[in-house]
């Protein structure tokens, strides 16, 4: 388990797991509940559409409560599949009186192929939504000067992209993403999408992202209950990583042993 020292912030929220989960592509509800459980997970995601679409949900609004309950679980509903600004807004309003949360993951896609977000109409839904009330957790591209809009905008965290979302690429430019870390030192960045392994993860927490939002790299996997706690673990390990400090890298060799003048001489002098 992540150390209660270790705890960060969302709002008036207060969360010890660094790792948020989607619900979407799972095999069965029950597979979906045992994965929160292996998981740990606090923030649990929702796409509204994909509710307000299906002709039945299995059980599935009822498992998330579940998670809700005996977790200690909070529910993230998202705007996954709009395209405007506007419609993000109306399914965000729609989204709280359904869940009864503020608490919104703003999706505006601009490209239907790389599904990368439209930064004018993100920028636009991200200001809209702070005005009334809501925490928004904007998913983005690594560029930073979007990135300073949403936080002017009134965005109290933002989610990057590590590479387009279900691809499995893992983080495609660790130097923009360094870069936001390090530009942005106090905001809260959770690397979202693109992540395909548990090393994919650890990465993120080493270079010190906060957590890591993901789906695919759980429902798609032939266990998704065991990949769950593996990322759980991978996780907390770079996170830990992080709190340690990694080592300096080097662009030349350095001997682990120090060499002096005097060899040592083993066994028995002559």
């Amino acid at each position: 388990m992540t150390p209660s020292n270790d705890s960060w912030r969302v709002g008036d929220a207060e969360l010890t797991s660094r790792f948020l989960l989607g619900t979407a592509g799972y095999p069965s509800p029950q597979v979906l509940a045992d994965a929160i459980a292996a998981s740990g997970t606090q923030i649990v995601t929702v796409g509204l559409k994909r509710q307000l679409s299906a002709a039945g949900d299995n059980g599935f609004i009822e498992i998330i409560r579940a998670a809700l309950r005996t977790q200690g679980a909070r529910l993230l509903p998202n705007t996954a599949g709009c395209t405007t600004a506007r419609e993000a807004v109306q399914l965000a309003q729609m989204a709280r009186e359904l869940y009864g949360t503020p608490w919104v993951k703003l999706e505006v896609v601009g490209d239907e192929y790389t599904l990368q977000p439209d930064p004018l109409e993100l920028v636009e839904a991200a200001r809209q939504l702070a005005r009334d009330g809501f925490t928004v957790f904007p998913y983005c591209t690594d560029d930073l000067v979007t990135c300073k809009r949403l936080l002017d905008a009134g965005c109290p965290l933002l989610m990057p992209w590590g590479a387009p979302i279900g691809s499995g690429q893992g983080l495609i430019n660790p130097f923009a993403l360094r870069t936001l870390r390090e530009r942005l030192p106090d905001v809260v960045l959770i690397v979202d999408a693109g992540i395909g392994a548990p090393s994919h993860a650890a990465q993120a927490l080493e270079m010190g992202y906060d957590a890591v939002l993901l789906n695919s790299a759980v429902s798609q996997s032939p266990d998704p209950v065991r990949m769950a706690g593996a990322f759980r673990q991978a996780i907390e390990a770079g996170r830990a990583a992080y709190r340690a400090g990694v080592m300096a890298r080097q662009d030349f060799a350095v001997a682990t042993t120090p060499v002096t003048g005097n060899p040592f001489l083993i066994g028995n002098a002559p």
